[in-house]
């Protein structure tokens, strides 16, 4: 299984760029940029990864964004980032980026969408890589906050694909963000948001019907409303399933505990992602070797949540049968 996973071509769709700063990259640029770090080694963050909630995540998440400044930074962290995802075969990414989390740092918007977008296009020309860039609102601020990010990020358009909504869930439901998505979609870009991971099936219905979201990120609590897993079947709803991260945040206490097996029965179109790699213990291999080893997974069921990715991507038809027919490939081998 593990020589199979690692073979084969992936889209990965929920990915946060700054979640996968790994604490060697983090003491690096905090050197670089004269930032002090509230801790001596790279081992002594990773030690400090030991999450009860999502919240207690988020908390040292922030704190690991404060050594990116400047646009070298957002490249270096997403070149890094790239470099993993070619090693293990990912074909297409669609990567979260927050630039609230920034520019109320004073970090300038251009700054950040300049240093994750060079990056992309270089993986694009060296790994052929190809991507799509999701500008996320943090939920806890206020929909005119974000009102306000999408208007001075509007002149870098070329560099985004799409918006979305993350950070603290419980407490900020999305219809908070009805305005700022309405204008988003105006603009033609597409609609995901984070729902359904601590917060209730509510705001997954609110995500699909006061924001217009195509696609559910995490979306696992879906299984507590059986009218909201008909709606999801029916209109062939993606979730991006972040199967160590719902540990790791303790949404389930463990792997074998995690309800994928009744979403997949359900007749969900899951994607397998890794949410924020470096601090929830592994990239997307990982995930799906978990998955593969908690649920005795066959080599065709982990094909279908491949093809779920890509059927799932916001890419062209000629992108997506080109990933389809690699993977056909693999498993005619």
């Amino acid at each position: 299984m593990k020589s199979f996973v690692e073979r084969m071509p992936k889209a990965e769709l929920h990915l946060h760029i700054e979640g996968t700063l790994e604490p060697e990259l983090m003491f690096e640029l905090a050197s670089r940029n004269r930032i002090a770090l509230p801790f001596k080694t790279p081992d002594e963050v990773r030690k400090a990864y030991q999450f009860s909630d999502l919240q207690s995540f988020l908390d040292i998440y922030y704190q690991g964004t404060q050594v990116l400044v400047h646009d070298r930074d957002f490249y270096d962290l997403t070149w890094a980032y790239l470099q993993k995802a070619h090693e293990q075969n990912v074909r297409h990414t669609e990567i979260f980026f927050d630039p609230q989390a920034h520019t109320e740092r004073d970090v300038p918007i251009q700054a950040v969408i300049d240093g994750i977008y060079e990056a992309l296009r270089d993986a694009e020309e060296r790994f052929g890589i190809s991507s799509n860039l999701i500008l996320c609102f943090l939920r806890h601020l206020t929909g005119e906050d974000a009102m306000r990010t999408l208007e001075a990020a509007l002149p870098y358009r070329h560099a985004f694909s799409g918006v979305g909504l993350d950070s603290s869930e419980c407490g900020h439901p999305p219809e908070k963000f009805t305005e700022v998505f309405a204008r988003a979609r105006q603009e033609g870009l597409f609609v995901v948001a984070h729902a359904g991971e601590e917060g209730p099936p509510d705001y997954v219905w609110q995500a699909l019907d006061r924001l217009g979201a195509s696609r559910i990120d995490h979306g696992v609590r879906c299984v507590e409303d059986p009218a909201l897993i008909e709606r999801l079947r029916t209109d062939r709803v993606p979730l991006t399933v972040c199967p160590l991260s719902n540990v790791k945040l303790r949404v389930f206490d463990s792997i074998k505990a995690h309800n994928l097996p009744r979403l997949l029965d359900a007749g969900l179109c899951v994607t397998i992602n890794s949410d924020d790699p470096a601090y929830f213990g592994g990239y997307v291999n990982e995930n799906f070797l978990a998955i593969g080893e908690a649920f005795d997974l066959t080599q065709s069921e982990i094909c279908a949540l491949v093809r779920n990715s890509f059927e799932a991507a916001f890419v062209s038809d000629e992108r997506r049968h080109a990933m389809m027919a690699e993977l056909g490939a693999i498993i005619s081998e």
